[in-house]
């Protein structure tokens, strides 16, 4: 790897796991002081390495300057928590074994970190923006693109998370076993919805950002290597996730536009996530219940399967019916409508579409346009120019003039 390029991979793979190591060490009332330490340690090798070469192990460098950092800013506070004053006091040199930076202990730390972030006291939006900052590393201009939002509105959210985190007395732990069933779907939506960021962003005027997928992954992985997460639901989410990371690269093209799914090329298809997608699909299946998590995957596992194959839109549908029943949302609805249309044909789903009345939603319309392509074109020309008015991103824009300018050289030339 290049010089200029560690520095950033590594505060994306470590940033993270210094905060939730730090924090947990030292409680969670220094969580800013971890934030600032550790963001201080990378200016550190930012402002050294490329001037004195990278040391033999840039992470064990970057963990002992994070260690020796914190020491001399917990020197310096004099209101310190009595647990920090106790080690300072008994510790006679600030060492390496004063913070456990083993990978269990890494794993142990982002875990709790992880379930402590997505405390009830504390909203959805809020638990996702803390998750993106603290395990992801991500900055507040990034934060902001994610939520269409700006950095000053950002900076405040997380204050005012934080500030819960603090008034509820939190701390860096695993809940008990009760606790955890009761948090674990708070956890796991964060995660996803972490996921749907990266494989479909509404930010930076692209569809895909394949760094917040990654993240999902590491983070999921967490959950499936411990025993009291290891559950249906985290198993169904890793399956949702591995089938649609599947088709990641073949949504873009060479030219960077987006392919819709009918047209991709399947020989781009990653086959090593979509054996990975049906392995976790079997974990899940051993229990004896069925998430909208575990739905959700069996229609992506369905996705994967050739389209010559009889029962594939069938089973879809059903699906998609069965998931309406316990997630009633936009998307569920939009979606089972294109299933439908595979079924019964897009006459038959026209009128399907149009009861949903989704008038403000951009899908809504790209779906509309596809189901009048061989009934009526005036119709389809005037569904995508809707579309176009209430997409967000660039990416997409450009995609839907790419399909009216189709639409209008054919008319144009027949």
């Amino acid at each position: 790897m290049d010089k200029t390029d560690i520095i950033p991979h590594l505060f994306k793979t470590e940033y993270g796991k210094m905060v939730a190591v730090l924090s947990k060490t030292f409680g969670m009332e220094y969580l800013e002081t971890a934030e600032d330490v550790v963001s201080e340690t990378f200016l550190s090798a930012l402002n050294t390495w490329p001037y004195k070469g990278l040391p033999p192990n840039p992470t064990a460098w970057l963990y002992t300057v994070a260690k020796n950092k914190l020491k001399n800013h917990l020197t310096r506070k004099h209101t310190l928590h009595k647990i920090v004053s106790e080690q300072l006091a008994n510790t006679h040199r600030f060492d390496e074994t004063s913070i456990d930076f083993s990978d269990k202990n890494i794993s142990d730390s982002q875990l709790q970190m992880l379930f402590a972030l997505c405390h009830p006291a504390i909203s959805t939006e809020a638990q996702i923006c803390l998750a993106l900052r603290i395990l992801c590393g991500l900055g507040l201009g990034e934060i902001a693109d994610a939520f269409l939002s700006n950095k000053e509105t950002i900076h405040k959210r997380l204050q005012r998370a934080k500030e819960k985190l603090y008034a509820a007395k939190i701390k860096l732990e695993m809940p008990d076993e009760h606790e955890i069933h009761k948090r674990l779907d708070s956890v796991v939506q964060t995660i996803y919805l972490l996921f749907s960021e990266g494989y479909y962003s509404e930010s930076n005027n692209s569809i895909i950002r394949k760094e917040l997928c990654v993240e999902a992954f590491n983070l999921a992985y967490l959950l499936l290597d411990n025993r009291l997460t290891n559950n249906h639901t985290t198993n169904s989410l890793m399956s949702l996730m591995c089938f649609h990371a599947s088709r990641l690269d073949a949504r873009r093209s060479g030219n960077g536009d987006t392919v819709l799914y009918n047209d991709q090329d399947r020989a781009r298809w990653d086959t090593e996530f979509i054996e990975k997608g049906f392995y976790y699909l079997q974990q899940a299946s051993q229990w004896d219940i069925s998430s909208p998590y575990y739905i959700e995957a069996s229609i992506a596992y369905w996705h994967t399967v050739d389209n010559t194959h009889p029962d594939k839109w069938t089973c879809i549908l059903k699906l998609y019916d069965a998931l309406l029943l316990v997630k009633p949302a936009p998307v569920v609805a939009l979606n089972r409508i294109w299933a439908f249309s595979k079924v019964h044909g897009n006459r038959a789903a026209i009128p399907e579409a149009e009861q949903l009345g989704l008038h403000t939603n951009h899908f809504y319309y790209i779906l509309l346009a596809e189901l009048y392509k061989p009934v009526d074109a005036t119709k389809t020309t005037e569904f995508l120019t809707r579309a176009l008015h209430l997409c967000k991103t660039d990416t997409e824009k450009e995609m839907i003039r790419h399909q009216l300018s189709i639409r209008s050289f054919t008319s144009s030339t027949t």
